[in-house]
């Protein structure tokens, strides 16, 4: 029910690029597209691909869910760096204004 709502929500929260585009460009040639679709037409014979056939549906919530996550690791390592920017700058400042006191002083 959890992850159902989840989608729902994603959905609802879809830009309107997303919602004309729903699918991400494939990196596949024309050749290997014809052949994944033939075998996606075709009806599974072993049990496991059965029951995987149930979960088709939900391969585009986890397609948003692993794009949320790649967004949210690229976002902390963009924050890391610039706080890591951020402490530079403030040692620099704070060179600059020990610098300025000091010469006042002489």
């Amino acid at each position: 029910r959890r992850i159902l709502r989840l989608a729902e929500m994603c959905r609802r929260l879809e830009t309107e690029e997303e919602k004309v585009l729903p699918f991400y460009a494939s990196s596949l040639t024309e050749s290997e597209q014809q052949d994944a679709r033939r075998v996606l037409e075709e009806t599974p014979s072993e049990p496991l691909a059965q029951a995987l056939q149930d979960y088709v549906e939900m391969e585009r919530f986890w397609q948003r869910f692993n794009k949320a996550k790649l967004e949210e690791k690229a976002l902390e390592q963009a924050r890391a760096a610039l706080a890591r920017r951020n402490q530079k700058l403030r040692g620099l400042l704070q060179q600059y204004l020990t610098g300025c006191t000091i010469k006042q002083k002489v």
